[in-house]
């Protein structure tokens, strides 16, 4: 993580081998910056980026990644990372239905950074699960009870047609959520909190949604009035 006292390129390193040694593994598969500091500390973002690309010259890991660039920013450590011939395997962002037509983008960067864009929060914090509307929101004191208020509205048509193809598929709304994710090249990473969950969850994998329904959600998501709020920490 690209904390505040990590401001030179050694700190990157040293983190590195701090983090093997309490995994007890030789060598990290990805090392993932966790966000870029470009929108409030941009002098630390060139040492970090020195920083991960020597962690892979180095030997402690196989590939790096970013997770919260946005295309712009991805573009240009994409073309740092090119420049030291370390690859760039990974790009991880909230892409899911609520955000697809503010991802565009950023998928695009990825295709043109031929790294694999991994997506998290595919079920928009459970909104795309059919568990909810405006009569059943989350519990008081909860923050997405609110935040799901305001974005339910504009997401209904989408819920609609995410139902339609649930049914015709003979699958939950968020298999289907996840498993547009996938078709659309992404790695969706769901969060879960019961078993329950993650058993319904790997009902996404081992099929995919026809062409015609991934055009179907693809129109209604680029449809929705009002897309889920990005993370603070996104960049341009």
């Amino acid at each position: 993580a690209p904390y505040p006292w990590r401001v030179s390129r050694k700190s990157m390193v040293k983190a590195a081998r701090e983090s093997l040694e309490r995994l007890e593994q030789e060598k990290l598969s990805i090392a993932q910056l966790h966000w870029s500091t470009a929108k409030y500390q941009p002098f630390q973002e060139r040492a970090l980026w020195e920083g991960i690309a020597d962690v892979y010259d180095e030997g402690l890991c196989d590939a790096v990644g970013v997770s919260n660039y946005g295309p712009k920013q991805l573009s240009k450590i994409a073309a740092y990372l090119k420049e030291r011939n370390v690859p760039l395997a990974t790009a991880q962002v909230q892409y899911s239905l609520m955000t697809y037509k503010d991802s565009l983008a950023v998928k695009d960067a990825c295709d043109e950074a031929d790294c694999r864009l991994i997506s998290y929060s595919p079920l928009c914090l459970g909104l795309l699960t059919g568990k909810y509307n405006l009569d059943n929101l989350p519990r008081q004191g909860n923050p997405r009870r609110q935040l799901f208020r305001e974005l339910l509205p504009g997401a209904q048509p989408l819920l609609n047609t995410l139902e339609a193809v649930a049914l015709d598929a003979g699958k939950t709304q968020s298999q289907v959520a996840i498993n547009w994710a996938i078709c659309k090249g992404g790695v969706p990473i769901p969060g879960v909190r019961t078993v329950e969950m993650a058993e319904e969850n790997l009902g996404a994998i081992g099929w995919r949604l026809s062409n015609g329904a991934v055009d179907e959600l693809d129109a209604a998501a680029l449809k929705v009035s009002k897309p889920m709020i990005q993370n603070v920490f996104q960049t341009s």
